[in-house]
């Protein structure tokens, strides 16, 4: 447990620390949001949960799909995020909720999809991450596991080699989401974007 809130901790610390004008460094990312956004087969009406949303910057794209009618949630860990995005008025287009990945404040079933940007890596238990997000989700939901730049790339930026036991790879994700209440139904990992979308199993 000692372990697992420590991983809690720097994780909400990182992010902390990089909270107000996030979006600034990354400017140009809405476009490959949207993209994501519209692997979730979401419908006018429909129930959108973003998972570890951060600044929230998915949220109104969501709302833009499901309208009015539908239901939109950000859950983050980090307070500091979620005041930003206050401050950037995304409260406007959805509940902002703090909440740990692997415990949500939120009833079975109670989303037709998930998006979770940046997320699973950062969990200190992917498994129960993704467990819990299969829990709130319904039958057939979708899971989009999203970054707005692929694996390789990314790890260019950072100065780091991609690892062979990265969760995110292929032959670590697929039993990871099989196991989880989820089947793997594609991977892009291209240089423009890490993009798995998981459907909810029955």
């Amino acid at each position: 447990m000692a372990s697992f809130e420590s991983g809690r901790r720097q994780v909400r610390e990182f992010f902390a620390a990089k909270a107000v004008g996030w979006e600034k460094r990354f400017p140009d990312d809405t476009p490959v949001y949207a993209a994501a956004v519209g692997e979730l087969g979401l419908r006018p009406g429909g129930r959108a949960l973003d998972a570890g949303c951060g600044t929230a910057r998915a949220l109104p794209l969501m709302r833009a799909v499901v309208g009015a009618a539908g239901t939109v949630v950000g859950v983050d860990l980090t307070p500091e995020m979620l005041r930003e995005a206050v401050a950037l008025g995304r409260d406007r287009d959805g509940a902002l909720i703090e909440a740990a990945g692997e415990e949500l404040p939120l009833r079975d079933a109670a989303f037709d999809a998930v998006l979770a940007a940046g997320l699973v890596h950062h969990l200190p238990d992917p498994a129960a991450g993704l467990r819990e997000l299969a829990r709130v989700t319904r039958s057939g939901g979708r899971l989009a596991l999203f970054h707005p730049i692929g694996r390789a790339a990314l790890a260019a930026r950072r100065g780091h080699e991609l690892r062979a036991d990265d969760v995110r790879a292929e032959p670590q994700l697929r039993p990871l989401l099989a196991a989880t209440g989820w089947e793997l139904a594609s991977l892009d990992d291209s240089a423009e974007r890490y993009l798995a979308v998981a459907v909810r199993h029955a």
